[in-house]
């Protein structure tokens, strides 16, 4: 298409919200003029699958669950006045301590104030926490904000040190729905080790966010922890940003939680438009399901403008991959569905990645993330009558265009500013996005089963681990290569399995395991024993 043909599409198909400052222009993406009449009926079906959802039908069927995360930005849209009560409730009383926190009413077990915020949480308990914390924090917010993310216990050390003078001032928060999930659990009891070492009592500096009743709950009940949150079970981990997993970390990093509600509840409201031209969720879901032919068959490119949503990404990694990469439908057929996401921000993009992007191979559609106010205060000029903003915005456009020559599509996301409110904005744009494609698609977007199964191959390994050890330690004369011990065990099929596991706890010294010295070269023939010594 030449320029003007270019102008009047974009003209026809530009999606704009006063309400929301948002716009979305899908106008280099080349679908035909007869599309949407193909997908009329199949958005309506999922537009009623959404109002269903909302009105508290079992959306999680695995676990018989409802799907609520609506209903934290709306309380009233609850299934019952109890749900609706206990949302308020809790924004009530995150507002309510965190004011403590700041104020000083609430104190650690040595200091005069809390000034550290220690954030303990894996996937939805910490992506959604720290997008918005890097999205919205400056030098001036209250407080500090880390977080331990990973069961890696050098991750960890890292993170330890960074705090190791400030951890009398640290209020640490433990999220963790079942209060059973291993990586947090282990970061957790890293981390009150860590206070234990420097005399500090772990719960008077612990927070907890989880399921009532679950071990964690009861672990702070029992210890005397200076807070707890609920965490309920019809909120997905992917979908928690809005309940107490990101409004408390924000509320103590200083951020207006009022407004970020606000901007996800008048998002979810615009986004239930029937009309799916005047609705920016429906007309994404389409685009995807356009670009990869309703299978996933190219990866989703996300190109945020910003340094500030640089986390965009792998936000939207969880949220988007975890919910639709699924392996059957919801009738039980292999379905193999699934949508990748990957991306940075721009323009560090066009000396990373995007000349393969523009000449390589044709499997992606890009998403721009584009924010019009560039600076809060007023720029120098770099070049006359330029700035360092009007750069970004050139390289941004410039990026868009190159792509759309090489007949890359994309689609351009544009806000007018980073807040609370616009960030409350994206997070309902694309959780409602990804609910309106499964239907379209027809996975359910509200169970993980491929993550369970992950959980489970891991637990099984950490048990053949305890086998190996409690054999090694009864045989202290043994000195065996790991299919020697799979032989020993009576687990042939487990040889690959034991030859990595030992491996790793020689690598470390915790178990007291060791090679012999006299091993050949090859790994798979190094042989292993016990050492005297047993671990403490």
């Amino acid at each position: 298409m030449n320029p003007r043909e270019l102008w009047t599409r974009y003209k026809q198909y530009l999606c704009t919200s006063d309400v929301l400052g948002l716009r979305l222009d899908i106008s280099r993406m080349m679908f035909a003029g007869s599309f949407f009449d193909q997908m009329a009926e199949p958005m309506a079906r999922a537009l009623q699958a959404m109002e269903s959802l909302e009105g508290g039908g079992i959306a999680n069927i695995d676990e018989n669950r409802m799907v609520g995360h609506y209903w934290l930005r709306e309380p009233q849209l609850a299934s019952n006045e109890q749900m609706a009560q206990a949302i308020r409730q809790t924004v009530s009383d995150i507002k309510t301590f965190a004011g403590d926190v700041h104020s000083g009413r609430i104190t650690p077990q040595q200091t005069d104030g809390f000034y550290v915020v220690l954030i303990v949480g894996i996937g939805g308990s910490a992506l959604g926490p720290q997008f918005v914390s890097d999205a919205l924090g400056s030098a001036d917010d209250p407080m500090l904000v880390r977080f331990i993310d990973n069961t890696d216990p050098n991750g960890i050390d890292r993170t330890l040190a960074e705090l190791d003078d400030q951890l009398e001032r640290t209020l640490t928060i433990v999220i963790s729905k079942s209060g059973g999930t291993k990586e947090t659990r282990n970061g957790m009891m890293e981390v009150a080790d860590a206070y234990q070492r420097r005399g500090l009592n772990f719960p008077a500096h612990a927070v907890a966010v989880t399921g009532e009743g679950s071990a964690l709950d009861r672990q702070a009940l029992d210890e005397g922890w200076l807070r707890t949150f609920p965490m309920w079970d019809w909120v997905g981990g992917r979908t928690s940003e809005c309940s107490a997993v990101g409004l408390l970390p924000a509320a103590l990093q200083g951020f207006d939680i009022d407004r970020m509600l606000a901007g996800a509840r008048e998002c979810d409201v615009v986004t239930r438009n029937r009309n799916i031209f005047e609705n920016p969720a429906a007309l994404l879901a389409l685009m995807w399901h356009y670009a990869g032919d309703g299978h996933g068959q190219k990866d989703m490119v996300v190109l945020p403008y910003a340094d500030r949503l640089l986390l965009l990404g792998r936000y939207l990694q969880q949220l988007v991959m975890e919910s639709l990469g699924k392996r059957v439908d919801r009738d039980g057929r292999e379905a193999l569905q699934g949508l990748t996401v990957y991306g940075n921000k721009g323009s560090t993009d066009q000396h990373a990645y995007v000349q393969q992007l523009r000449d390589g191979l044709d499997r992606f559609f890009a998403t721009f993330v584009e924010v019009l106010s560039s600076r809060r205060g007023k720029s120098i000029r770099v070049e006359d009558d330029v700035t360092s903003g009007d750069y970004l915005h050139g390289f941004l456009h410039g990026t868009r265009t190159a792509l759309y020559e090489q007949g890359r599509e994309s689609v351009t996301i544009t806000i007018d500013d980073v807040t609370p409110y616009t960030i409350g904005v994206l997070i309902a744009l694309f959780e409602r996005a990804v609910g309106l494609y499964a239907e379209l698609v027809n996975v359910n977007a509200y169970h993980q089963p491929g993550v369970e199964a992950g959980k489970k191959a891991a637990e099984s390994l950490i048990n053949l681990q305890r086998k190996v050890l409690r054999y090694l330690r009864s045989h202290p004369e043994a000195d065996l290569t790991a299919e020697q011990m799979a032989q020993a065990l009576d687990l042939a099929e487990e040889a690959e399995n034991i030859h990595h596991l030992l491996q790793h706890v020689t690598a470390n010294r915790d178990h007291n395991v060791s090679r012999m010295a006299d091993s050949p070269a090859k790994p798979f023939e190094t042989r292993y024993r016990a050492s005297a010594k047993r671990p403490s």
